[in-house]
């Protein structure tokens, strides 16, 4: 395949936000490292690391000026010389700076092949939103049937998938999501399902367990929905899996943790375990292709807009007014 020297992609020029992105058509396709693949982008997946980057609070993420986007789906067109187990040609859904363009390079680490009739949207969210929904629901949070599961964001597309999951695994779900969003996540099996800006959490999540609280709390958001998610965790068994800080950091003191919330507090990115623990990413994987198998996991139905319009459809995230899985198609 004849591989441009540029592309079309969405450059972030500081930490002021989507605002200050614009679409470039000059930018120098990258090439692959040894222990990497170059995708021709079909479609890329928006998400809410992605905002964060824009204001530059992404750990671990680029300095602007930057090549915005995380997550893609394509074609292979090119590897380096240390990679093995993947075809030219074949297509995958994988992460890597830089996703909103017409190329990508991934790290093979995250990579995973597109399900066997299933186009490269639909295979959207498998790697980051899935696979962030598995690892806190089973590695880390251990749910068993009959268990109660809170559920953050739950109209977001982790959450979607989480509550799709832990209704597959046996759970009750409390769920979390502005009103105008509950039919979305009514519809996906969630038990229950809270208006976070009209009541009290943490007292409704106590109310709805008898007192106990939650056994497994899915903590995306931060600030002082952190504070609630563990004052409705139930004690010593309880667990709260954190994956996001989507309204800024909060803090739980050694103090805190041993006389007034005993429970159990754990960190998940998916990125860092992918690198860190390759096992157990290949039995996510697994279990999603298994998950596919019984349809559980059905082929995803982005909402899909065009590479130029990422600016307004980061905006319109940070605003709270979307549903579900959002994408870039460049």
């Amino acid at each position: 395949m004849n591989i441009p020297a540029t592309m079309r992609a969405l450059r972030q020029l500081s930490h002021n936000g989507p605002r200050d992105m614009r679409l470039i058509t000059d930018a120098a396709v990258p090439t692959p490292g040894p222990d990497e693949i170059l995708v021709k982008v079909t479609v890329a997946g928006v998400n809410f690391a992605d905002l964060m980057q824009t204001y530059g609070r992404y750990h671990g993420g680029p300095a602007a000026p930057y090549l915005a986007g995380f997550e893609a789906a394509g074609q292979i067109v090119a590897m380096g010389e240390a990679v093995t187990g993947l075809t030219l040609g074949a297509h995958v859904i994988g992460t890597g700076y830089g996703a909103f363009a017409e190329y990508l390079v991934m790290p093979t680490s995250t990579v995973t092949p597109v399900p066997a009739g299933w186009n490269d949207e639909q295979v959207l969210g498998l790697v980051l939103n899935w696979g962030t929904a598995l690892a806190a629901l089973k590695i880390l949070g251990r749910v068993t049937a009959g268990e109660t599961v809170l559920i953050h964001a739950a109209a977001g597309g982790v959450g979607q998938a989480a509550v799709t999951l832990a209704k597959h695994y046996g759970a009750t779900v409390i769920a979390t999501a502005s009103a105008g969003k509950h039919e979305t996540v009514r519809a996906l099996g969630a038990d229950h399902i809270l208006d976070y800006h009209a009541v009290d959490v943490t007292a409704e999540v106590l109310r709805l367990t008898d007192g106990r609280g939650a056994d497994l709390v899915l903590e995306s958001v931060g600030g002082a929905t952190f504070h609630a998610s563990v004052a409705a965790t139930r004690r010593i068994t309880g667990r709260v899996v954190v994956y996001g800080i989507a309204s800024g950091e909060a803090m739980i003191s050694n103090r805190e943790l041993n006389f007034i919330h005993p429970i159990q507090v754990m960190g998940l990115h998916i990125g860092i375990l992918a690198q860190t623990a390759p096992h157990l990413f290949a039995e996510l994987m697994d279990e999603l292709s298994t998950l596919i198998a019984a349809g559980v996991y059905t082929p995803g139905r982005p909402t899909v807009y065009d590479l130029a319009d990422g600016p307004r459809v980061l905006a319109e995230l940070e605003a709270g007014v979307t549903t579900g899985k959002l994408a870039l198609r460049p």
